[in-house]
């Protein structure tokens, strides 16, 4: 079964289609009815079979008590749709794409299994892609970086360029010579592998039959809906969250936050407000404008990628033309990638 995924910038309105789309095409049924062998938590249909479930693709929403920062939908809202990579990490730990993209096929292997549908969403570009897309996450060897560093420091940059050139002309040419860190990563990806390092790469290569829906929308709208996020946030408890999760330092009953959960829009803003460096008026403006810049990236990305069927997210018929294009992927008549990457940017 085709696997769904909703994709786009922040703000426009993912989470709600994934939940329509996963209602509309698994019918599921009203919560409660739990039967499912060795999965008490998995709805299923008067028939036993199970019906639509939803994979995250938020890197944020990983974590374990980063909801309301995140928008992340809460468990009474879910309709009864099963959910998984939500809440999968403690904000201690620091994110990793490569095992999220090995859980999060295992939980797509696992509903196919259930004969259900799975509906990915999420903002987090590399995430999906990770899951959807050949892409390889060539280990490390300490020993053999460090054999690299070592030639590099001693033999110089260039000599290493030169190597790569001629073990991988296309890496060699899209790193450049003065990239040390990036010459001894790709040298070392060539000697535990054996293959190119450009191999390695991702591609635009689905490894599961899948279809990409993207949601757009104007800048101006766009705008007036990460504003009336935050403000939604601020009302709805950000800074308590965040305290909650920061170190007993601020009040808070968490041990801290992470590297990486540190990073995330809203939590980095208020942590810097509390180091001083920025008033809570600041600290929301801050977050706004951040918010909105993370919408432009993430539009930048996918907008790169011709696999993804764009709709309005204002459109009144938004869940109708969704379903329209699963249909026709289903069917085997939606034409896909093959043509000149689509490049939207937002009010396209």
């Amino acid at each position: 079964m085709i696997v769904v995924a909703v994709v786009g910038p922040t703000a426009t309105g993912k989470s709600d289609l994934a939940l329509d789309l996963a209602q509309a095409l698994g019918a599921v049924p009203a919560p409660g009815n739990f039967a499912t062998p060795g999965r008490p938590d998995v709805p299923v249909g008067p028939t036993g079979t199970v019906n639509a479930e939803i994979v995250n693709a938020d890197a944020y929403q990983l974590y374990h008590g980063m909801d309301v920062g995140t928008a992340k939908v809460p468990p009474a809202e879910r309709r009864g749709i099963v959910h998984h990579q939500l809440d999968v990490l403690d904000p201690l730990q620091d994110a990793s794409v490569a095992r999220y993209q090995e859980a999060a096929r295992a939980d797509l292997d696992a509903i196919a299994g259930r004969g259900a549908r799975a509906v990915v969403v999420g903002g987090s570009g590399l995430y999906v892609r990770a899951l959807l897309d050949a892409m390889d996450f060539p280990g490390t060897d300490p020993e053999i970086r460090a054999r690299l560093e070592a030639r590099a420091e001693a033999e110089g940059r260039r000599a290493l360029h030169a190597e790569l050139a001629g073990l991988d002309p296309q890496a060699a040419t899209s790193i450049g010579p003065h990239n040390t860190r990036r010459i001894v990563r790709a040298l070392e990806v060539i000697e535990i592998t054996g293959r190119p390092y450009t191999a390695n790469l991702p591609r635009q290569e689905y490894v599961r039959p899948a279809v990409q829906i993207g949601l757009d929308c104007s800048r101006e709208v766009l705008d007036a809906r990460v504003a009336g996020r935050v403000d939604r946030m601020w009302e709805a408890g950000l800074v308590d969250e965040v305290r909650v999760l920061a170190s007993p330092e601020q009040g808070g009953t968490g041990t801290g936050l992470g590297v990486t959960a540190a990073r995330a829009v809203g939590y980095a803003e208020v942590l810097a407000w509390w180091r001083g460096e920025s008033t809570e008026a600041e600290a929301r403006e801050a977050v706004t404008a951040n918010t909105r810049r993370l919408a432009r990236k993430q539009m930048g990305w996918f907008g790169r990628d011709p696999r993804v069927h764009w709709l309005d997210a204002a459109s009144p018929h938004l869940l109708d033309d969704a379903l329209a294009i699963v249909a026709a992927a289903d069917a085997g008549t939606l034409p896909i990638a093959g043509a000149e990457p689509v490049r939207r940017s937002l009010g396209s």
